[in-house]
């Protein structure tokens, strides 16, 4: 008898950071890519960059209010740390609490955003496509 082969439909499951003091922010984000990526979570903006170092995350979610360093000084942090060759680049969504705030969000170079409130369908297609256009820039 000949071997039949299988088709192989195991997805890579990628990293996400997720930047937020909000823990049912947090809630939302994770009910909307569990089983699809591994979310890792920080509480501080200023843990972002040190987290990236460790975890290498595929993309990075930064909640636009968070503690003393809010997602936009964040955002421009790790692309300095990107641009000085001390980090891999990476996409980077901000999560805005209006769509008055999409200046800042292109101001801090996010390469996309959400506006909250958050619905999972929206959070899980805004990582996909990011993760999708890192890929085919890469």
């Amino acid at each position: 008898m000949g071997e039949t082969e299988v088709a192989c439909t195991i997805r890579a499951v990628t990293d996400i950071l997720l930047a937020t003091d909000s823990d049912a922010l947090a809630d939302e984000v994770e009910a909307a890519v569990a089983g699809t990526h591994m979310l890792y979570r920080v509480r501080a903006g200023v843990d972002v960059v040190h987290a990236i170092g460790e975890v290498d995350p595929g993309l990075v979610l930064l909640d636009l209010q968070i503690g003393n360093m809010g997602g936009v000084a964040t955002c421009l942090a790790v692309r300095q740390r990107e641009e000085m060759g001390d980090l891999d680049e990476r996409p980077v969504l901000l999560m805005l609490d209006r769509d008055v705030d999409v200046y800042l969000a292109n101001e801090a170079r996010a390469d996309g955003h959400l506006v909250k409130p958050l619905d999972a369908f929206r959070v899980l297609r805004a990582v996909e496509t990011a993760l999708a256009e890192a890929t085919e820039s890469a």
